[in-house]
């Protein structure tokens, strides 16, 4: 008998998931959208629900989710996601409804938008990636740039006195009665992307019952925006990121 057939009895074969498309991946190397998108289709295949599902996709890096993977998009104005995939949701209730957000656009620009969306409760999910910088405009600071980071317009480090304290949104909406599940994950190792696809599927299935929004956070890499390598990337976001947003369950019920 082979090696191979001790270790892999069923053959099973790593591939992409049936959902995504052969249309190449935007996204600079090392950047965590590509592994997310992976997780999101393989989540929606598993569950059966390709036929049933919207995704809604803003301004930002995430502009081009439509691109890559074979279930119905919506397009929304920069940080409205949430308004929008609460008209779609109300509209079928029948469908699994999520929007797909960077920080720039759900902690900035959409604060409010995100905030009432929870508050009400709705019947959605909300997939935050949260690198900590605009990646898609130039590297400039977000609501949720560390202290002392360097960026574009802030080129000597977020300063508090001048810029205020990185925005923890996510612990925000964990104290909103209409969320049902706020997580914080990541997918930099693989043992985090099991957690992470297996949080990201509690999440749609809250939508699917009916039991408020559900926030599923990923601490995620930047490297062009950072001007690290991806290796030197994942480094930092483990040394830096995580301290100030740590992983997690913040809320779920």
């Amino acid at each position: 008998m082979e090696i191979s057939e001790i270790i892999n009895p069923q053959n099973l074969v790593y591939e992409k998931p049936r959902l995504m498309n052969d249309n190449p991946m935007h996204y600079c190397p090392g950047c965590s959208h590509g592994v997310v998108h992976k997780l999101v289709a393989e989540v929606i295949d598993e569950m059966g629900m390709e036929e049933k599902t919207i995704g809604i996709a803003p301004v930002g890096c995430s502009v081009f989710a439509y691109n890559y993977s074979n279930i119905d998009w919506q397009g929304a104005a920069h940080g409205r996601a949430p308004a929008v995939a609460t008209a779609v949701k109300r509209l079928n209730p029948d469908k699994l409804v999520f929007s797909y957000q960077g920080d720039g656009d759900l902690a900035a620009i959409g604060t409010a938008e995100t905030i009432h969306a929870c508050n009400r409760g709705e019947n959605i999910v909300i997939v935050f990636i949260n690198n900590a910088i605009y990646g898609m405009t130039g590297g400039q600071m977000a609501p949720t740039t560390l202290l002392d980071m360097v960026t574009s317009t802030c080129p000597y480090g977020r300063n508090v006195e001048l810029n205020g304290y990185p925005l923890k949104i996510s612990d925000m909406l964990a104290l909103l009665e209409g969320t049902c599940l706020v997580t914080r994950q990541a997918v930099h190792t693989a043992v985090a992307i099991k957690k992470a696809k297996k949080m990201l599927r509690k999440a749609f299935e809250n939508s699917m019952a009916g039991k408020g929004t559900s926030v599923v956070e990923f601490i995620s890499t930047c490297p062009s925006g950072w001007k690290m390598t991806p290796d030197q990337s994942n480094k930092w976001m483990a040394e830096n990121m995580f301290q100030r947003y740590p992983l997690g369950e913040l809320k779920d019920i």
